[in-house]
C-alpha cells in the first residue's frame, strides 16, 4: 500500500525532502546486511510506499507540496531534481506569494478555504496514482502560520475527503526558548484541532533533536538542515518496510494501519513519541560496534526514564514492583507509565533478539494486556548504514511535560488577552480558544492517570 505525504509549510517542505532523500539513499545503499532477494523486496516495497514510477526512469515521490511562500517549495524541487536519484512530479505543489506571517487564524480560516478546492485536487490526483492507498502522513510545524494553521485546515479536509484512510500527522514541537511570540497560542490551536481529525500525532522536539545534533552527532554549528536530517533519519528508521509479527514472510503491506493497531488503542491517547538508537557522525561507524542486549537495554531505559537518547540517561529509575497495587499518585518519580510500544529492530541476527523485558506489565497502564500493548517489527535489511540500529515509536507520557508546559504559557498569555486580537480578526474567537484549552486539558489529565 502507499502513503501520499503532505508537505505543508517551510518546515514541513523542507523535513519532508530530507525525508524521501533519506528514504532514497537508504535503498539505493549496498549496506544491507541481508541477502540478494532480502533487499530486493526492501526496495520494491519502499518503492510501492513512497515513490510512483514514472515514463522518465526517475521515481518521484507520492507527495503535495503546499505552502504560501514560493521560495522553500522551489528549492525543494530542484534539490531532488538535482540529486537525479528521485523528483517531486511537475504538478505536484501550490504556493502563493503571501505567507500567513505566523499566523495560525490566518491559515486555518483564510488560506485554507480560499485554497481549499486546489489542493485537495492535488491530493487527489496523488491519491489516484496509488494502486492501493494507505492513508496519508502530513509534516507540518506547530509553531508557525502557514504549516500549523493552513496544516489543521487541510487535515480535516482530508478527514471529510477520505473518512476510511490513516491519517498520520507528524508534527515538530517548537523550541521552548521560541522563535515566534504567539507560538504557544498556535500550538494549542493546532494539537487540538489535530485531536479531533488525525488518527495519530508522531512528534519531535526541536529542543531533543538539537540537543542529539550536538552531543551525538558532534555539529559544532547546526543548522535546520542539520535537525532535518536527524528527524528523517529517525522517521525512516520507522517507515521503512519491515516485517510485522503476523505478517508471514512478506514486508508489511499496511504501514500506517500497522502503526495505528499496534500503538493507539483509545482515541484518547494519540501522541506518539519516537527515540532512535543508536545514532552518530557516519566517520564514526566503522569504528563501533553494538550488541543487541545492549541496545536494548539502553532503548528499554530511555522508554522507562524518559530519556530523549542514549546519552545522559537516569538509570536510577525503576518500574513500580509488581503487585503493588498503588495509585497512580504514588509511582515512582520520573517513571515513565505506556499505554503501548512498538520496538523496530534493523540489520544483523535480529531474529535471536530478546524483548521480553519490554514485555513487563509494569511498565504499562492496568487496562491494557502487556501482550496486546507491545509490538515487535524486523528486518535482516540494515538501514542508513548502521549494522544494528533499534527504534521505539511510544504512546505513553513522553509529551505530557512539553505538552503541560506549552498550554500553561499559552493560558498565562489568554488571561490577560496579550496577541488575541491578532487572532479575532481572522474569526478565530475567544470561545475558539476555551474549547481548545479544554480539548487539551482532557488530554494532559488522561495521560497524567495513566
Amino acid at each position: 500500500m502507499s502513503i501520499v505525504t503532505v508537505q505543508l509549510g517551510q518546515c514541513g517542505n523542507q523535513i519532508g525532502h530530507e525525508v524521501f532523500s533519506a528514504l532514497c539513499s537508504d535503498i539505493r545503499g549496498t549496506h544491507g546486511l541481508c541477502s540478494k532477494k532480502e533487499n530486493e523486496s526492501y526496495q520494491d516495497s519502499c518503492m510501492e510506499r513512497f515513490f510512483c514510477e514514472e515514463e522518465s526512469a526517475v521515481p518521484a515521490a507520492r507527495a503535495v507540496l503546499v505552502d504560501m511562500e514560493p521560495k522553500v517549495i522551489s528549492q525543494a524541487l530542484s534539490m531532488a531534481a538535482r540529486s537525479g536519484h528521485w523528483k517531486y512530479s511537475s504538478h505536484s505543489h501550490f504556493c502563493q506569494k503571501q505567507g500567513s506571517g505566523n499566523n495560525w487564524a490566518n491559515g486555518y480560516s483564510v488560506h485554507g478555504p480560499r485554497h481549499k478546492e486546489a489542493i485537495m485536487n492535488l491530493v487527489q490526483k496523488e491519491a489516484e496514482k496509488c494502486d492501493r492507498l494507505g492513508g496519508f502522513f502530513t509534516i507540518m510545524s506547530m509553531a508557525g502560520g502557514t504549516g500549523s494553521g493552513l496544516g489543521a485546515f487541510v487535515t480535516q479536509c482530508l478527514r471529510d475527503a477520505f473518512p476510511t484512510s490513516f491519517i498520520l500527522n507528524h508534527l515538530i514541537w517548537p523550541y521552548g526558548t521560541g522563535e515566534v511570540i504567539v507560538q504557544n497560542y498556535n500550538s494549542v490551536l493546532t494539537l487540538s484541532h489535530l485531536y479531533h481529525s488525525s488518527d495519530a500525532l508522531l512528534v519531535h522536539e526541536n529542543d531533543v533533536i538539537h540537543k542529539i545534533c550536538a552531543q551525538l552527532m558532534n555539529i559544532k554549528q547546526i543548522s535546520f538542515r542539520d535537525v532535518n536530517q536527524v528527524i528523517a533519519h529517525q522517521l525512516g528508521s520507522v517507515f521503512q518496510p519491515t516485517h510485522t509479527a503476523g505478517g508471514g514472510s512478506g514486508y508489511s503491506r499496511n504501514p500506517l494501519g500497522d502503526l495505528m493497531e499496534a500503538l493507539v488503542p483509545h482515541p484518547e491517547f494519540r501522541m506518539l513519541g519516537l527515540r532512535n538508537i543508536p545514532q552518530m557522525p557516519e566517520n564514526s561507524l566503522p569504528f563501533s560496534t553494538f550488541s543487541w542486549p545492549g541496545l536494548i537495554k539502553h532503548l528499554r531505559q530511555m522508554l522507562i526514564a524518559n530519556a530523549q537518547m542514549e546519552e545522559g540517561i537516569d538509570w536510577q529509575v525503576r518500574p513500580p514492583h509488581p503487585g503493588s497495587s498503588m495509585p497512580s499518585t504514588n509511582k515512582p518519580l520520573h517513571f515513565n507509565t505506556s499505554i503501548a510500544n512498538l520496538v523496530i529492530l534493523r540489520g544483523k541476527d535480529v531474529h535471536g533478539v530478546d524483548l521480553g523485558s519490554f514485555q513487563d506489565p509494569s511498565l504499562y497502564t492496568s487496562w491494557l494486556n502487556p501482550e496486546d500493548a507491545f509490538s515487535a517489527w524486523k528486518t535482516p535489511r540494515a538501514f542508513n548504514k548502521y549494522e544494528k540500529s533499534a527504534s521505539l515509536v511510544s504512546n505513553s507520557q513522553f509529551l505530557l511535560k512539553p505538552l503541560d508546559s506549552i498550554v500553561g504559557k499559552a493560558w498565562n498569555m489568554f488571561a490577560s488577552k496579550a496577541y488575541l486580537h491578532q487572532y479575532t480578526k481572522f474569526g478565530i474567537q475567544e470561545e475558539d480558544f476555551l474549547d481548545c484549552f479544554t480539548t487539551l486539558e482532557q488530554v494532559i489529565s488522561s495521560y497524567t492517570n495513566l
